[in-house]
């Protein structure tokens, strides 16, 4: 255990959209609220019941879900493999960091909304408290090596640390990223030291 720094359980990111409450009405129709489905890990996030249509130059996605709650910007994350069908080329980025990505159309029951940008695959993260990121050491923007075990196990480099103090502790991959090693909900990775991932010849 001299080589893991701590144990992160493993929560699998579907494609999903985050709306602004003037796409939602428009897609929806005007004064519509979300509808809560499920609360998510994170607290104060939740799935709701709506789903859109996302639609690309060669290809749609439907039944997508949007999550909650409502934000200053609209984002759509989806996987590599998602990027084919829809045909874009998303960038890997953090949440919010849309500049020089794609857009595409979403369409809702009510109408319809043309994002010039928003389009991203998900940097690969770590949700974390400020009082677990001071006990290890860590703090916001860092990044860390993942390790995964079992029959596929894999190591994961560029792992960003997302420090919040309303954040609980989950290790969050897309769903690529996820069947590339047999990862599901709820299972346990680890964090390698700074040390350990060095001997192996990694960038943490």
């Amino acid at each position: 255990m001299q080589n893991i720094l701590l144990e992160v359980p493993v929560g699998v990111s579907g494609r999903h959209v985050h709306l602004t409450r003037e796409h939602l009405q428009t897609l929806f129709g005007p004064g519509y609220e979300l509808t809560k489905l499920r609360d998510v890990v994170q607290p104060g996030q939740f799935a709701a019941k709506e789903t859109v249509t996302i639609v690309g130059p060669k290809g749609v996605l439907e039944k997508v879900r949007v999550l909650g709650p409502l934000r200053s910007y609209t984002q759509v994350e989806i996987s590599r493999t998602d990027s084919f069908k829809l045909g874009v080329n998303p960038p890997i980025r953090d949440s919010g960091d849309h500049e020089g990505s794609p857009g595409c159309v979403l369409v809702g029951p009510a109408g319809v909304v043309t994002l010039k940008q928003g389009v991203i695959i998900a940097l690969r993260h770590i949700h974390m408290h400020t009082d677990e990121a001071k006990r290890y050491g860590l703090k916001d923007k860092d990044l860390v090596t993942v390790q995964v075990g079992g029959e596929r196990g894999l190591i994961f480099t560029n792992v960003l640390v997302r420090v919040n103090p309303n954040f609980r502790l989950e290790f969050h991959v897309d769903t690529d990223e996820a069947n590339a090693c047999l990862l599901n909900n709820n299972d346990m990775v680890q964090v390698l030291t700074p040390a350990a991932a060095e001997a192996l010849g990694l960038v943490s």
